[in-house]
């Protein structure tokens, strides 16, 4: 009551002052700059590199500063700068141990920035939609984003001639809330891009650089940004910019954010725009990788370029273009590949149509899967893979289902003959291992480990490790995360008081010495986020055993459209608030990269429980797989490949059960049985000393056989053996004596393909099987001629395919023998194929005609094949 009646004064006064005054009090604005000394420039310069990211001593001399600030900065350095006060300038001078410390700082990032300028080797450029880099730049959504991230920082760490384009995001992904009854909340604010470590781009005479893109009845201006990414410059487009309509400004808003033609537009301004975007920096890439289908119009762009510029036809471009791209798909999931309608699409691209000089028919076809069909939507990931010499899936088992997805664009050809490979993902080593592990390696593996991370030889020293120090930093990492734990959950209380009173009793039971298994990822259904849920009694069971505690951590995000997966959070919610499970069961909001990497680092046990074959890599297990953490998942992705017995736990690769829902109930009961049985009885199994001797040697094993196959280093390496190096050697061949071969393989495409039908079967003999049967040691001989009219006999290839089904007869092997060309009078061409037969059995067989030449990539990059 007293602080009220003060507060009546002071009204009182303040009305009885603007009755006595004659004007009103009137605020003035003045603009206080940041002013960093001298001395302290390089971090300022150190700031705007996100080098500092990945290199934990640049990180804490940053802290160091003011940890309280870099806290209250999101541990961003460049806002923590901005909020220095000149005393504080003046006391980080004169403190020595600083300044020892920035100058060390400042001569490894020196020196490996003067690294960066013996760069060799043509040029690459990366496109993706989202780029993960450090949860400070809004810039991702989930994997996909943060594979991108950890691949450019690896191109930099290589020294890689690499350069990424994507765009910059005004409000970026989401950040996640969770109402008392667990019901997601998305939020959304501005970002301040010189806090992403951004700057606007210019030209030489000192203005911003600018693209330009015309769209229906206007013309779209998108600006370019660039982020440092230690050696590899990243270039984004903005499309918020006052030149543009309202409806254009919103593009660069929001990640995956609008209706469908907002993301048709976005998905326009990466592949048309990033191509202009590389064109005004005059720099001229090689190689095109798009991370995603959501770049594919990088091609059109690129044949519109060939065909008005150098003069090539639609048909001579399209080699070009071919021969230099390269298209990763991410995942088999239909959500995950985007499909626009032909009106939609007509809307935006007719007039590339007419600037290739080609019908609307032709350049609509270039991205259905069944050319001609008018039910069909236009696929980004078709488009993608028509454009692309190399396409690749992100696993050994991905790569199988990609042949498998994208199988009907080559007709006439089994998923297994398709040219379609894969590389295995990986991750950035020096960004998601803990700085103690980081410590611990360089020691027992070699001062020169980071330039060798993926040589197995050197983690299997991990084994000369004693055990109690395997432990000890196992269980350092644990506390920080428990600790990290603790202040997410004060930092975000919520407002009702039965909700607060629930969160300090869950922080009262919180223990560092518990169990502690984490399942943190995007909340899409396939990924079976409530799959512990099946049997909520045993789970009570196994969570509350007295003397073996177990702790499961779950966090992730659904997108805003997914309904389901937004019930999955809820339902995981809801059991965690359940006094049986409280301080059990945890859903932490707000998944970022700052939260994975505690997670991934602190945690006993990654898990993991997809759909089968859905997973088409995961990478968040190979993180925690760096950290020591153990990871128990179902046989998909990347821990098909990964795991070892002894070395993690497993659910088989097959489903049992057709049903899905049958198969839920088997998985979990596997998985519970598991835990209680075996993982936890291991876990707290203790010699003597209190050391875990059985677990700890799966730590090793862990550390030893899986961490080094899946770092991002081994997946560069694979990328650049398997696939840029092929497109490196055939584009330098199409390329050569002015486009000569990529002319000479179009006009031969063409004939080929004009030809094709006319060809006739004139005999068909299988010589020596009239029963349609023969011994064991026999040969079998067959003999085809054909009249190939006006083709010439170098032009053909015939061959002969044998189908044997397994003992279940669900699938089978398949064999293919060359047939060899024994004769040829005026058109008539004769094969014939004289073998061995090794094995009985019954068989399927056909033969299959396909056209040759020196020229061609693959076989499907002319699919025509006549079966007879």
């Amino acid at each position: 009551r007293a602080e009220l009646f003060k507060d009546k004064k002071r009204i009182a006064g303040a009305e009885e002052l603007k009755t006595k005054s004659t004007q009103r009090l009137q605020w003035q604005k003045v603009s206080v700059y940041a002013n960093i000394p001298p001395e302290l420039k390089d971090l300022e310069k150190l700031s705007k590199n996100i080098w500092w990211t990945w290199n934990y001593e640049a990180t804490e001399l940053f802290e160091s500063i003011d940890p309280e600030l870099w806290e209250k900065c999101k541990k961003n350095p460049v806002r923590l700068l901005e909020n220095l006060t000149t005393d504080q300038h003046q006391s980080l001078i004169k403190n020595d141990g600083f300044m020892r410390s920035l100058h060390r700082v400042m001569e490894a990032f020196n020196n490996y920035m003067i690294e960066g300028n013996k760069k060799s080797g043509k040029q690459i450029a990366y496109f993706s939609m989202e780029y993960g880099l450090h949860e400070s730049i809004k810039l991702y959504s989930g994997g996909l984003g943060v594979l991108a991230g950890d691949y450019l920082k690896q191109a930099s760490d290589d020294n890689v001639n690499l350069v990424g384009v994507g765009l910059l995001y005004r409000y970026g992904y989401f950040s996640q809330s969770l109402s008392g009854k667990g019901d997601q909340v998305s939020n959304y604010a501005p970002h301040h891009f010189a806090y992403m470590s951004a700057v606007p781009v210019k030209n030489k005479d000192g203005e911003y650089v600018k693209i330009n893109i015309d769209l229906p009845g206007r013309t779209l201006v998108a600006k370019v940004w660039k982020i440092d990414i230690g050696r590899v410059p990243l270039y984004l487009l903005d499309t918020d910019l006052p030149e543009n309509e309202a409806y254009d400004r919103i593009i660069t808003h929001k990640l995956y954010g609008g209706d469908l033609e907002n993301r048709l537009k976005q998905e326009i301004l990466l592949g048309i725009g990033g191509i202009r975007l590389l064109d005004a920096l005059e720099l001229n890439p090689e190689i095109y990788h798009c991370n995603e289908g959501h770049a594919a119009f990088t091609g059109l762009e690129r044949l519109r370029k060939y065909v008005q510029n150098k003069k090539l036809s639609y048909r001579e471009a399209l080699e070009v273009v071919r021969a230099s791209g390269l298209f990763t798909t991410h995942t088999p999931v239909p959500a995950g590949h985007d499909f626009f309608s032909e009106d939609m699409l007509r809307n935006y691209m007719q007039p590339f149509a007419n600037e290739l000089g080609i019908d609307w028919e032709t350049l609509v076809n270039l991205g259905k899967m069944n050319p001609g069909n008018p039910d069909e939507d236009f696929s980004m990931s078709v488009l993608a893979a028509n454009v692309s010499q190399e396409v690749n899936g992100v696993s050994k088992i991905h790569g199988k289902v990609s042949r498998e997805m994208f199988d009907d664009l080559y007709p006439g050809y089994f998923p297994e003959e398709l040219h379609i490979g894969h590389v295995t993902n990986g991750v950035h080593y020096l960004t998601w291992t803990a700085k103690q592990w980081q410590k611990l390696y360089r020691q027992h593996f070699g001062k020169d480990f980071l330039k060798d991370c993926s040589n197995p030889k050197r983690w299997e020293k991990i084994y000369n490790v004693p055990d109690e120090t395997i432990w000890q930093t196992r269980n350092s990492q644990k506390k920080l995360l428990i600790e990290y734990v603790k202040n997410r959950l004060l930092s975000s209380l919520p407002e009702s008081q039965e909700a607060l009173k629930n969160v300090y009793q869950t922080i009262d039971v919180l223990r560092d010495d518990v169990l502690t298994i984490g399942f943190a990822r995007r909340f899409a259904t396939y990924k079976r986020a409530t799959l512990l849920f099946n049997d909520p009694e045993m789970l009570s069971r196994i969570v509350n055993m007295k003397d073996m505690p177990v702790l499961f951590i779950f966090a992730g995000k659904a997108h805003p459209a997914d309904k389901a997966g937004q019930d999955f959070i809820k339902k995981i919610v809801e059991y965690s608030n359940k006094e049986e499970f409280r301080g059990k069961i945890l859903f932490l909001e707000d998944y970022d990269m700052e939260l994975a990497r505690y997670l991934v680092q602190g945690v006993d046990i990654w898990l993991n429980t997809p759909t089968r074959p859905m997973e088409a890599s995961g990478t968040s297990g190979q993180k925690a797989a760096l950290n020591g953490v153990l990871n128990f998942s179902v046989l998909d992705g990347w821990w098909a490949e990964g795991y070892m017995p002894e070395a993690g736990w497993c659910l088989k690769e097959e489903s049992t059960y057709e049903n899905q829902e049958m198969q839920n109930k088997l998985d979990a009961s596997i998985i519970y049985n598991l835990l209680e049985n075996e993982i936890i009885p291991m876990f707290y199994d203790r010699n003597s000393n209190q050391i875990p001797e059985k677990w700890v040697s799966q730590v090793k094993n862990n550390i030893a056989k899986v961490a080094p196959h899946f770092t991002n280093k081994r997946m560069l390496d694979d990328y650049i053996k398997h696939f840029y190096q092929r497109n490196f050697d055939y584009t330098g061949k199409i390329k050569n004596d002015n486009y000569a071969r990529a002319k000479e393989l179009a006009a031969w495409k063409k004939s080929i393909t004009d030809s094709w039908d006319k060809i006739e079967v004139k005999s068909r003999k299988v010589l020596n099987t009239p029963s349609n049967a023969i011994l064991q040691g026999e040969n079998f001989v067959a003999e085809i001629t054909v009249d190939i009219k006006d083709m010439s006999s170098n032009d053909i290839g015939m061959e002969v395919i044998f189908f044997q089904k397994s003992f279940e007869e669900q699938n089978g092997n398949s064999f293919t023998y060359d047939m060899e060309q024994i004769k040829k009078e005026k058109t008539l061409v004769t094969f014939k194929v004289d073998m061995l037969v090794k094995k009985p059995g019954v068989y399927n067989y056909a033969f299959r005609m396909f056209p040759k030449h020196e020229y061609l990539a693959n076989r499907q990059s002319l699919n025509l094949t006549k079966w007879l």
